[in-house]
C-alpha cells in the first residue's frame, strides 16, 4: 500500500501491518516535551496516577522558555516545579537559564529530534521540527503526562495535503513569506487536522533554517504538522548537530501513488515580501502596500525567526543605520549558542549602533509574557507566528507579522516597508 512521509513515521511506530486515513493508532514516541507553562500540569497529573518513575529519563525535554528568567513569581514557582521534576527523575535533557533557549529552536540545535522520528510536545508549535523530516506535533499537557508513563500517545491518522512551489524567490523573499503566502491562500483553517508536505524546486533550494520557519507555521493554517522530505540539506543539518555520525534512514520519502486530499501547485517566482496584518496569520498584505503603518515597536526574534541567518539578514539592513526614533527594536535570538554566533559575527554591535536591545533566549513578547508586552493602541511589526487579538499584550494593540528583512527595514523607516 502506498503511503506518505507522515503515514511511514506513524506505521513505523505502531505494531500495526497497515493504516489508513482516519483510524486511531496507539504509537511509541521518540521524544516527550514541556515547557514551562505546560509541563507544571503534566507533572501534577503524572503525580496523581501514583507512579514514582518516567517511563525513560533520556526521552524526556523540559525547557522552561516562556517567562524565563522569571519575570514574576507566579512564573518563578512555575520553572522551580520543571527543576524539582527532573532531579527527582534524573531528566538530562532539562536546560536551565544560560543553556536553554527557544525549545522549538533548540531541540534541533541539540541533536535531539531527527528525521523519521515520531515526537510530541506540549507546545502547539512543535510541528516545527517536520522540517527534518519528523513527524512532530503539539498535543495537551494531560497527553504529555500519559507519554510520561508509558511512552506512547493515541493519534488519528490525518489526512495530507501536499503544496508544490516552483519558480526561483526574489531577492529579500524568504521561507517566512512562502508561509505566509500559504497560509493567505488556504486560510486559518484550511489544513485543520491535516499533515502538510512541503514540496517542490522551491523547497528544494531553501536552507534548513527557512524549512523550520515554514514548518513552524503549519500549525497556524490547522495542520498537525508541516513536513519536508530529507534531502542532502537536512542530513549535512543533522551531522553537524548530532555527537555521532548520523545515517540516513531508509525510505524516507512519500510514494509516487500516495494519496493527497488535495494538492496546490503554485510558481512563486512573483512573491514579493508580505506581511499578514491584524488579526489573523491569514490576513497577507504586500509589504509594500502598508507603507504608511507607524510602528511603536519591532520585534526580530522567536521559535519562528530567532536563528543566526535570520539576525544575518537583518543585520546586513541595519548596518550604519538607526532605528527611527519612536520605534524601539528589540531583537531576541533563539539560544544561547545563536547569541554567541551573533556576538563572535560582531552581528550585536549593529544591532546596539542602530539602537535596538537584546534579550536573553526566551519565547517573551510572542505570547504577551515579558520583555516586550504592548500597550493600548501600540502597534507592533514582529517576525513571531501569531498576531490575535491580544496575543502580545492589550487587546486593542496590534501586530503585524513578517519576515526578518521586511522587520529591519520598518524598523529604520519607523513604519511598515520592504528592503
Amino acid at each position: 500500500m502506498p503511503y506518505t512521509i507522515a503515514e511511514k513515521i506513524l506505521l513505523a511506530h505502531t505494531n500495526k501491518k497497515a493504516l489508513k486515513q482516519g483510524d486511531f493508532i496507539e504509537t511509541r514516541l521518540d521524544l516527550c516535551l514541556g515547557n514551562d507553562i505546560t509541563a507544571p500540569l503534566a507533572i501534577k497529573e503524572f503525580k496523581k496516577t501514583g507512579r514514582k518513575h518516567v517511563f525513560n529519563p533520556q526521552k524526556i525535554v523540559l525547557v522552561p522558555d516562556h517567562f524565563l528568567p522569571a519575570k514574576d513569581l507566579r512564573s518563578a514557582n512555575q520553572a522551580k516545579i520543571l527543576a524539582d521534576f527532573a532531579a527527582e527523575q534524573r531528566i538530562k535533557n532539562y536546560f536551565e537559564v544560560g543553556r536553554m533557549g527557544i525549545e522549538h529552536a533548540l531541540l534541533p540545535e541539540k541533536g535531539l529530534v531527527h528525521p523519521g522520528d515520531l515526537v510530541i510536545g506540549a507546545d502547539s508549535h512543535t510541528c516545527t521540527y517536520g522540517a527534518l523530516g519528523c513527524y512532530s506535533t503539539g498535543v495537551g499537557s494531560t497527553d504529555l503526562a500519559r507519554a510520561f508513563i508509558d511512552g506512547k500517545c493515541w493519534f488519528k491518522v490525518p489526512g495530507v495535503i501536499k503544496f508544490i512551489y516552483k519558480g526561483r524567490l526574489r531577492k529579500w523573499v524568504s521561507g517566512k513569506d512562502l508561509i505566509l503566502f500559504t497560509i493567505g491562500k488556504i486560510g486559518v483553517d484550511g489544513a485543520l487536522y491535516k499533515v502538510m508536505e512541503f514540496s517542490g524546486p522551491v523547497i528544494k533550494r531553501l536552507s534548513m533554517d527557512e524549512r523550520f520557519t515554514m514548518a513552524n507555521m503549519a500549525i497556524e493554517a490547522g495542520a498537525r504538522l508541516g513536513i519536508i522530505e530529507p534531502d542532502e540539506i537536512t542530513w549535512d543539518y543533522v551531522r553537524r548537530s548530532q555527537k555521532s555520525p548520523a545515517k540516513a534512514k531508509k525510505n524516507l520519502k512519500s510514494d509516487e501513488d500516495a494519496y493527497y486530499e488535495k494538492v496546490y501547485e503554485w510558481d512563486v517566482s512573483d512573491l514579493e515580501p508580505l506581511v499578514a496584518c491584524p488579526h489573523l496569520p491569514s490576513n497577507i498584505k504586500p509589504a509594500s502596500k502598508l507603507k504608511n503603518i507607524k510602528l511603536d515597536q519591532v520585534v526580530i526574534g522567536s521559535c519562528t525567526n530567532g536563528r543566526i541567518s535570520d539576525l544575518r539578514i537583518a543585520a546586513k539592513i541595519l548596518k550604519g543605520k538607526n532605528i527611527h526614533s519612536t520605534t524601539r527594536l528589540i531583537v531576541i535570538p533563539a539560544t544561547q549558542k545563536i547569541y554567541l554566533e551573533a556576538l563572535k559575527e560582531g552581528l550585536i554591535e549593529i544591532f546596539v549602533k542602530a539602537g535596538g536591545v537584546f534579550s536573553t533566549p526566551t519565547c517573551g513578547p510572542c505570547l504577551g509574557g515579558h520583555s516586550g508586552v504592548l500597550a493600548e493602541g501600540e502597534v507592533c511589526l514582529s517576525t513571531t507566528n501569531r498576531n490575535f487579538i491580544g496575543r502580545m499584550g492589550h487587546p486593542k494593540s496590534f501586530v503585524y507579522l513578517c519576515s526578518p528583512a521586511v522587520a529591519a527595514a520598518s524598523a529604520i523607516k519607523g513604519k511598515i516597508t520592504h528592503p
